[in-house]
Parts: structure tokens; C-alpha cells; sequence
């Protein structure tokens, strides 16, 4: 069901044909990388949390590393992700292809400095076979409300 509600909100955009539907799995940064013949970080990774009880989203590049401190810093909490059974119940998209589009209402979306860096990145469209090829400045502006954070560090080579 979350693909059909990422891609529903994305075809009313005008996005309809930057989908991109794979026949190989897209749930780890890995997997989408080699599906889409891409560089692990040109993979724009949703990764869900809770703040005071409530879940956020926050989009990085593939291989960046949520910073604990900066995360601290930012959200005045310690990083807590979501448990993988309680994802899609929280954020309207299951583990594997959470995304920021169609998500929940009400669940804000927070895009990484990470991202800036690349002309194309390649988010989940609501299921672990799809992606959809987006600029960072076209995933700010589907992301709404999206704020750009510094939360994340790169991975250790």
C-alpha cells in the first residue's frame, strides 16, 4: 500500500517518471545501489526515529552515519530509532522502503547536509523495489515540511 501512496503523491507532482520500479531489492543501500548502478551514497537513506514519543524521518546519503552528538545537539534527544515492528504503524511505509512521500500525516521529515553534495540521489518510492531519481532541491521541495539538518558523518573508510 506505501508504494501506491508514494507513487500517487509523487505522480501529482509531476513526478510520475522519475519512478523507478526495480526487479531486484531495494531495501538496503547496497541492494539499491547495485539495482540502480549507482555509488552507495548517491542513496538517499530514510531512517526513522522517535522524539518524546513521536516519529520523525531524516533522509542522509547512503553510507553517512547518524552522529549522536549532532543528533543530540539538534533535537535536544538521545537517537532513538523506531523498532522495525512499529515502523509502518508510525510512519506509513514498512522497513526497506520508507520514504518521504505519502508518508503519515503529521510525521516531519528532516533532509541531511549529506545529501546536498550529489546533482541526483535516489530515495525509496514507498517499497523495497523502487527508487525515485530526484536533485536534492526537488526532495526538499516533495518533502514538505522539510528542514536541512547536520546530523549525520560520514562512514568510516
Amino acid at each position: 500500500m506505501s508504494f501506491e501512496k508514494a507513487s500517487q503523491y509523487l505522480r501529482s507532482q509531476g513526478y510520475e517518471g522519475r519512478i523507478i520500479v526495480l526487479k531486484e531489492s531495494s531495501a538496503t543501500v547496497a541492494e539499491a545501489a547495485a539495482a540502480l548502478g549507482t555509488e552507495p551514497d548517491r542513496i538517499a537513506k530514510t531512517l526513522s526515529f522517535l522524539v518524546e514519543g513521536s516519529p520523525i524521518l531524516i533522509v542522509t546519503a547512503g553510507e553517512a552515519r547518524i552522529d549522536n552528538h549532532k543528533y543530540k545537539e539538534f533535537f535536544h534527544a538521545k537517537a532513538r530509532m523506531i523498532p522495525p515492528e512499529e515502523v509502518e504503524e508510525l510512519t506509513g511505509h514498512a522497513p526497506g522502503g520508507v520514504c518521504p512521500f505519502g508518508r503519515r500525516e503529521g510525521v516531519p521529515v528532516y533532509l541531511d547536509q549529506s545529501l546536498q553534495q550529489y546533482e541526483y540521489i535516489y530515495p525509496a518510492a514507498g517499497d523495497d523495489h523502487s527508487a525515485v531519481r530526484l536533485t536534492p532541491q526537488e526532495l526538499q521541495k516533495l518533502s514538505v515540511p522539510a528542514e536541512w539538518v547536520d546530523v549525520a558523518r560520514e562512514a568510516a573508510q
